[in-house]
C-alpha cells in the first residue's frame, strides 16, 4: 500500500510540453520508459564505472551500475511504501551526465570548461533529458515529469550556492524549486546509489586482485559478515566465502537505510510529498554508526583501488586525451559530425556557447570512442597504451 507521502502520478505536476497521457502506463512508468529507451542510457554499457571499458566483460560498468541502483532502489521504496515506477526512473538516470573515463573525465571536463561556466555531471544529465536527446517530432529532450526532473537535480539535497549553468539554464524554465529537498523517492535512489557501489566496488576490486579477502574479513561491517559465513559455512570454497559475506554486507547496508528512514518518517509524520520536501534535512539515511564504519571502508577503497600508483598512470594518460580533444574541436569545428555542426552555425561565433556544444560532444562519448577518436584525430595511442599500463582504475569514489 502507498504511503500518504509517496509521489501520486495522478497528482504530478505534469510536463513542460503538455501531451496526452497513456491509457495504460503511469507517467512515472513512462519516464521511467523513456530514459532506458534514450540513446545516452544505451552509452552507459561502454562508460567507466571504476575500470576503463576495455579491461575485461566482468567489470561493472555505468550502466550495469545503474541497473543495480535501480534494483536496490525499488527494494526500499516499496518497503517504505513510496513510488517504485518514480524512484526506479531517478535511479536509471542518475549517472546520464557522467562523461568518459568516470570521474577522471568529469575533472578534466570541469578544468576545461571554468572559462565558460564549469562542468557538473548532475546539471550535465538534466541537460541531456531536456535538451541533447532529440528523436521526438515535438519537443527536445524527453519531456519528462516534473517529479522525475527534480530527482535527478536535487537527489543529493537541495542545490545551493551557484547553479551550475546546465541545470540554471533549465531551471528558468521550469521551476525544479532547487532550494528544498528532494521527493523520498529520489531520495532512495541517491542512498541506493552508495549501497550499490560500496558493494560492487568490493567485488571489482577483489577480481582485479587488488586487495585480498582477508583484508576486507578485518574491516568494520564485513568483519561480522565473514564471522557469521564461516559458523555457518566452515570450509567453505574461497569465492563462494567472499560472495556469501559481500552478500551479507549489501543486505546490512539495504536493511540499515530502510529501518532508519522509517524512523525518520515515523518522527516527522509527513501527510503529503509537501512534507518531505520542507523537512529541511533528508529523510532517508544511514543510521550514524553504519556511515562511520562506511567511511572506513571507503577510504579504504580510496587507497587501495581509486589511487593505486597504475590507477594514477591511467588517470594521466585519459585526462590528456580529454585536455587533447576539447581544444581541437574549439579550434576545428568542422571535425564535429554533422548533426553538431549545424548547432555550430547557429551560434555566431559565440566562443562559450561553442565550449558547450563541445563539452557537451565529448561529454556524450563513451569510453572507448573517446580513445578511438584521439587515436584518429590526433595519432594518439588508443587502445594499446592502456592496455600496457594494467587496470586503469579511474573512479573516484
Amino acid at each position: 500500500m502507498r504511503a500518504s507521502y509517496a509521489s501520486d502520478p495522478a497528482l504530478t505536476r505534469g510536463r513542460l510540453f503538455p501531451e496526452e497521457e497513456s491509457h495504460f502506463r503511469s507517467p512515472f512508468q513512462r519516464d521511467r520508459d523513456r530514459i532506458i529507451h534514450a540513446s545516452a542510457f544505451r552509452r552507459l554499457k561502454h562508460k567507466t564505472q571504476v575500470f576503463v571499458e576495455h579491461e575485461g566483460d566482468y567489470y561493472r560498468t555505468r550502466l550495469t551500475h545503474s541497473i543495480e541502483v535501480g534494483q536496490v532502489a525499488r527494494t526500499i521504496a516499496g518497503t517504505l511504501g513510496l513510488n517504485q515506477e518514480l524512484t526506479e526512473a531517478v535511479a536509471l538516470a542518475h549517472d546520464l551526465g557522467h562523461p568518459p573515463f568516470g570521474h577522471t573525465g568529469e575533472d578534466a571536463l570541469e578544468e576545461l570548461m571554468a572559462p565558460y561556466g564549469g562542468f557538473d555531471h548532475n546539471a550535465q544529465a538534466i541537460r541531456i533529458v531536456t535538451k541533447l536527446e532529440r528523436h521526438y517530432a515535438e519537443w527536445d529532450g524527453l519531456n519528462l515529469t516534473w517529479e522525475t526532473l527534480e530527482g535527478i537535480a536535487k537527489h543529493n539535497g537541495p542545490v545551493e550556492g551557484e547553479i551550475p549553468w546546465a541545470l540554471a539554464e533549465y531551471n528558468a524554465r521550469h521551476d525544479l524549486e532547487l532550494h528544498t529537498h528532494a521527493s523520498a523517492e529520489a531520495q532512495v535512489a541517491a542512498l541506493s546509489d552508495d549501497v550499490a557501489y560500496n558493494n560492487h566496488d568490493l567485488h571489482d576490486g577483489l577480481r582485479a586482485e587488488l586487495f585480498s579477502t582477508d583484508e576486507l574479513a578485518e574491516m568494520p561491517i564485513l568483519d561480522t559478515c565473514f564471522a557469521e559465513v564461516d559458523r555457518k559455512y566452515p570450509g567453505l570454497n574461497y569465492y563462494r566465502r567472499r560472495h556469501e559475506a559481500l552478500r551479507r554486507f549489501f543486505g546490512v547496508l539495504v536493511e540499515d537505510v530502510i529501518s532508519v528512514s522509517q524512523a525518520n518518517l515515523k518522527e516527522l509524520k509527513p501527510q503529503r510529498v509537501e512534507d518531505i520536501r520542507e523537512a529541511g534535512r533528508m529523510m532517508v539515511q544511514f543510521s550514524p554508526g553504519v556511515w562511520k564504519d562506511l567511511k572506513v571502508v571507503r577510504e579504504f577503497l580510496f587507497h587501495r583501488m581509486y589511487r593505486a600508483p597504475d590507477v594514477v598512470e591511467t588517470r594521466r594518460i585519459v585526462t590528456q586525451m580529454v585536455r587533447d580533444l576539447f581544444p581541437l574541436f574549439m579550434a576545428q569545428p568542422e571535425l564535429l559530425p554533422k548533426q553538431w555542426r549545424k548547432d555550430v552555425e547557429e551560434i555566431a561565433g559565440d566562443q562559450t556557447a561553442l565550449a558547450r556544444i563541445v563539452s557537451d560532444y565529448i561529454a556524450g562519448m563513451t569510453d572507448r570512442f573517446a580513445i578511438q577518436e584521439h587515436a584518429r584525430l590526433l595519432d594518439g595511442p588508443g587502445l594499446d597504451v592502456l592496455r600496457g599500463s594494467g587496470p586503469g582504475r579511474v573512479r573516484q569514489g
